[in-house]
């Protein structure tokens, strides 16, 4: 795991807590297509409750050049979760099912 990784994991978790999470319009629109009956408050619980198992990498953003933590959550039907961490919280980009996997 590397050295960096609980640290990430403690601010996605307070953010997440804190309600401080901005979801892109295509991370709602896959968390609606998820069929599996998640709001973005559900999904809040999700990134709150990431543990270091659930991290699945990470890589660059090739529209804006930061860092994008992927995230395998055990949410039956959930596969990746994507996010960005800023200054002033963090953004989903987005949700997808088990079994997609892209870059963002």
């Amino acid at each position: 795991m590397p050295r960096w990784l609980p640290r990430v994991l403690k601010r996605i978790r307070a953010l997440a807590a804190a309600r401080r999470i901005q979801f892109t319009e295509k991370a709602r629109g896959e968390l609606a297509q998820l069929d599996l009956g998640l709001d973005q408050s559900d999904a809040c619980d999700v990134l709150a409750n990431l543990g270091r198992s659930d991290y699945a990498g990470r890589t660059i953003s090739q529209s804006t050049g930061e860092w994008m933590y992927v995230f395998k959550p055990e949410v039956a039907g959930m596969g990746y979760v994507k996010a960005i961490l800023r200054a002033r919280g963090c953004r989903v980009i987005s949700f997808h099912e088990q079994g997609e996997e892209e870059d963002g």
